[in-house]
């Protein structure tokens, strides 16, 4: 068969191609009587709050420390600590994030006593000289399960813009008035979890910056798991971390 006049012949190449197309849209178009829609994406995981790639789903992870040293610098590292949930001053909570309240009684009880959990908590005391846009940076991990339970950041001045870019992130905070001190406490809310920016006034009235991060469905669960260990029950052995 001939080409069509007014046009050179295709080249055999070309001509195998078009002919292979040709076959699989007739093959298409006899199936099902037409293309069928494809099938739904499925839905997007919730997002939490998350800080240095971190999220409430995260494991602590040796990998992870040293991806964490190279944006803040050398670590300090604790396997006990203390959890203080409170923020800048006693009673914050109480004021503010009852629910967070309930939280800390249950992790430090009885209240009489220094209770001390099971935990990871990396200390960076240089991140500024590491480059990163904060003066101080304490974050703590469960120990048996390895899940992020509190972050907390400090940074007197604010040349990275990190106020701003929380803003643009999470949106408009809810604002926190303190009674007292003369500070004020932005809070955002994401899927359980809840970050906390303060500012806190020094002795001339000059603003320095907290971030607190709560992983609360994690913080539950160590609080749980330390309910049943002082009543005697045995703790639920906690998931693999690899």
């Amino acid at each position: 068969m001939g080409s069509p006049p007014g046009h050179p012949p295709l080249p055999r190449g070309r001509r195998r191609l078009l002919l292979g197309l040709l076959a699989c849209l007739c093959l298409w178009a006899a199936c099902d009587g037409g293309p069928q829609a494809p099938p739904a994406p499925p839905p997007a995981p919730a997002e939490g709050i998350s800080f240095f790639g971190i999220g409430r789903e995260s494991r602590y992870t040796e990998a992870v420390r040293r991806e964490l040293s190279r944006t803040l610098g050398r670590e300090a590292i604790e396997r006990r600590s203390l959890l203080d949930l409170e923020i800048s001053f006693r009673g914050f909570l109480r004021d503010h994030l009852p629910e967070l309240d309930r939280l800390h009684r249950r992790l430090n009880d009885p209240p009489d006593e220094r209770v001390e959990h099971e935990v990871t908590r990396l200390m960076y005391r240089y991140a500024r000289q590491a480059g990163a846009p904060f003066d101080v940076v304490d974050l703590i991990f469960d120990g048996p399960t390895g899940k992020p339970l509190l972050f907390r950041m400090r940074f007197r001045r604010d040349e990275a813009g990190t106020v701003a870019a929380l803003r643009e992130r999470y949106g408009p905070p809810e604002v926190l008035p303190w009674k007292t001190e003369g500070g004020e406490s932005w809070l955002w809310r994401r899927e359980g979890d809840l970050l906390v920016l303060s500012f806190v006034p020094d002795q001339f009235g000059q603003p320095s910056h907290r971030i607190d991060l709560y992983f609360t469905a994690n913080l539950e669960e160590a609080a749980a798991r330390r309910e049943r260990t002082r009543r005697g029950g045995a703790p639920s052995p906690p998931p693999s971390l690899f």
